[in-house]
């Protein structure tokens, strides 16, 4: 899939999970995600990690909604 189409639906849904070719799964969102078309990466930026996403390699994407949250 390429990135471009990953870009449009997370920019249609504001949060998508991806699985890459490798079998990686990210959730990805608006405000922490970016796109480097030149360079062909996707950057997502976590608290405890920025992760360089081969962007061509993106197998498959699935819309995630919001939900509440249940203590345990």
């Amino acid at each position: 899939m390429k990135m471009e189409s990953v870009q449009e639906r997370l920019k249609q849904w504001g949060e998508l999970i991806i699985t890459t070719a490798s079998g990686e799964l990210y959730e990805i969102h608006l405000g922490d995600t970016s796109f480097d078309f030149q360079q062909r990466v996707i950057k997502l930026s976590t608290p405890d990690a920025d992760f360089l996403i081969d962007g061509d390699s993106v197998e498959n994407i699935k819309q995630h909604y919001g939900h509440k949250v249940e203590d345990h």
